[in-house]
């Protein structure tokens, strides 16, 4: 069952489930805590924590001024606090892995070890990969749902995205289904034009034990950022598994699986 806390005047939704290694681990962008329980290992001995950051799943938008990623960082931190939870292992997908490495960097006392999974940024802020999102975001912005997604299907980006990486297809053409899409493409562009506050140094000096996941055949989540990453970070460790458009069931064994074997050597 869903928690939620307040902070600021906005409701935020969390999952503390379990007990013992405490890992507080966050969905990608548009996600939920859902996401993140389908691929977070059974692991008896873990504590694993999940805010659902403002304007997805269960939390509100608050100020539309306000949408980051260092807002969502925060976010953690003050849930982190709710819960009296110490130096923890931060992780994430996508977003969330943004969310971890900004923690990583500004708050090194607070992160453990670290879990960046399918990650969309390394340093930049509005990479070109987040473009898609970004689309989106604008076109719901301006229009009704139905012309938003009649227009984005027309799209360049959508027939790219439909040859090359059908799941990031999939997982865009669902946005158009949320409820207050004017607020939700906000959201969209807001952190598709955002980016985790480091730079390359700064990544250099993270000295804690790092888990990179990364995969192919996806347009957002780029394998060569994961490469980037783990060649920054000098603990870290790659691990490449199947990508979900060739095969969920495996890109979910898989992950579960990598994630599992990196949580247990920590415990």
């Amino acid at each position: 069952m869903k928690t939620t806390f307040n902070r600021d005047g906005v409701d935020l939704a969390y999952r503390d489930v379990g007990a013992g290694l405490p890992v507080i681990f966050q969905h990608g962008l548009g996600g939920d805590e859902a996401q993140v329980a389908d691929l977070f290992p059974d692991l008896p001995e873990t504590r694993r924590v999940t805010l659902e950051c403002r304007g997805q799943g269960g939390s509100g938008y608050g100020p539309v001024d306000r949408l980051s990623i260092a807002t969502f960082a925060e976010d953690m931190e003050a849930l982190a606090d709710v819960l009296d939870i110490g130096p923890a292992v931060v992780g994430g997908i996508s977003m969330g892995a943004a969310l971890a490495l900004r923690l990583a960097v500004h708050k090194p006392a607070w992160v453990r070890a670290l879990v960046l999974a399918r990650p969309a940024w390394v340093s930049h802020a509005a990479p070109a990969n987040m473009k898609p999102y970004a689309l989106v975001g604008d076109l719901l912005v301006r229009y009704s749902p139905e012309d938003a997604r009649r227009l984005f299907d027309d799209s360049p980006v959508a027939a790219e995205l439909s040859r090359l990486a059908p799941d990031n297809l999939n997982s865009l053409q669902g946005f158009f289904n949320r409820l207050d899409p004017v607020l939700f493409g906000r959201l969209l562009v807001a952190i598709a034009g955002d980016g985790p506050g480091v730079s390359e140094a700064d990544i250099r000096a993270i000295a804690v034990p790092t888990l990179v996941i990364g995969h192919d055949h996806d347009l957002v989540h780029r394998l060569a950022d994961a490469q980037a990453l783990a060649g920054l970070i000098p603990s870290a460790t790659l691990r490449i598994i199947t990508a979900k458009s060739q095969d969920r069931v495996a890109y979910r064994q898989e992950f579960r699986a990598c994630l599992s074997e990196f949580l247990e050597t920590l415990a």
